[in-house]
């Protein structure tokens, strides 16, 4: 029986959202493999002493801050993490190595950034020519090598023509570039099970004649949410606080509605008609799956690794980019104005990458076509 890691971490949300829709797809195709899921904080921390010192997973720190909105900085921040790991190169690898001499996997595949050079590196001392494969779960490589480690990479699997080409100006052979259209989603997001949507918006105390917006900021939601239902008091919204019960609770009681932190985001977004959140690949990624425009923000405090991913909805005409999220009024009138020709090419480029053709400009995913309600 082949056995096949998938090394991921809670940095985020998406890193481990991308590993569990990749466990579930393979064995929605029954493949013959024994699929261990390897978060690589417990193989370098084994014993939590950063825990028991701080109180904190070491991931704790940047989801702290993206649940704040306080990102300003990050890019010089993630120059530094990488200064670090490259430091500390030598017993990152010997720990890793160890890991897997125990453990004897038979592939092993990435799905986070930075550490690729360390866990090629180990994986070829403890188990040589076993194969390594790097997913990437961003649109763009940024900064340089946050993915793609010349030299060292065997396989990287490249959602975006943009992301493609990064890895071959970085030297990457042509051969080990594997292009596919857009980031891993779970199969409920392709394979939405069918809903009587106004039964269900009337249940909630949604409108059934109305555009309903979904508000999402990943797994551990963000303040700015508080401030967008204040800014669009007569727009029926959609509030996902994902595992932050406390934002929900304060919605609650900013709004006077009924808010839950529940998850199934892909049962939610058939219940809405467009999407507002920050530019992360696998929000964007699941909104435009589920038929919905967005509308996004770029500034100074947007993260590096997901500006590229404003010109994309840009470039492809999917929704509306704000330098804010208080002008998000203006925003939503600007949507709403022109809703059915941004669905239109919602549902076109969904239809497009259905039917194999490759698109000029970057990346595509496939589709289905409250009162103020947070989940």
């Amino acid at each position: 029986m082949t056995t096949v890691d998938l090394v991921w971490f809670n940095a985020g949300g998406g890193h481990r959202a991308a590993a569990l829709a990749l466990e579930q797809e393979i064995a929605a195709q029954g493949r013959p493999w024994t699929v261990r899921r390897v978060h690589l904080t417990a193989v370098l921390d084994p014993a939590a002493r950063f825990h028991r010192l701080t109180g904190l997973q070491p991931e704790d720190l940047y989801n702290k801050r993206l649940a704040s909105g306080f990102t300003l900085g990050l890019a010089q921040e993630l120059k530094l993490l990488q200064a670090l790991i490259r430091a500390a190169h030598a017993p990152l690898v010997a720990r890793l190595a160890r890991h897997w001499a125990a453990t004897r996997p038979d592939l092993v595949v990435s799905l986070i950034p930075n550490f690729n050079r360390c866990l090629h590196d180990a994986l070829q001392e403890a188990r040589p020519g076993v194969p390594f494969v790097t997913v990437m779960t961003d649109m763009a490589d940024h900064p340089p090598s946050f993915w793609v480690e010349p030299g060292r990479v065997q396989h990287i699997v490249c959602g975006t023509a943009h992301a493609a080409a990064q890895a071959l100006q970085a030297g990457v052979p042509a051969a080990r570039v594997h292009r596919v259209h857009g980031m891993i989603l779970r199969p409920e997001f392709h394979f939405p099970p069918a809903i009587d949507r106004a039964a269900e918006r009337a249940a909630l105390g949604l409108p059934t004649d109305a555009p309903v917006g979904l508000v999402l900021f990943g797994g551990t939601g963000s303040r700015v949410m508080a401030q967008i239902a204040r800014e669009l008091p007569d727009v029926p919204l959609i509030l996902m606080c994902g595992r932050n019960e406390a934002l929900a609770q304060r919605l609650r009681d900013d709004a006077a509605r009924s808010p839950t932190a529940a998850p199934r985001v892909a049962r939610w977004m058939q219940r809405a008609d467009f999407f507002i959140g920050k530019p992360g690949p696998g929000s964007l990624s699941e909104a435009v799956q589920m038929g919905l425009p967005v509308l996004t923000t770029r500034n100074a405090w947007t993260m590096p690794q997901e500006r590229w991913n404003t010109e994309w909805v840009r470039q492809q005409g999917l929704g509306v980019v704000l330098r804010r999220f208080a002008d998000v009024r203006d925003g939503v009138h600007a949507l709403l104005h022109d809703l059915p020709a941004f669905q239109a090419r919602v549902r076109q480029r969904v239809l497009d990458t259905q039917g194999g053709r490759p698109e000029p400009a970057g990346w595509s995913t496939p589709i289905e076509d409250s009162t103020r309600l947070a989940a």
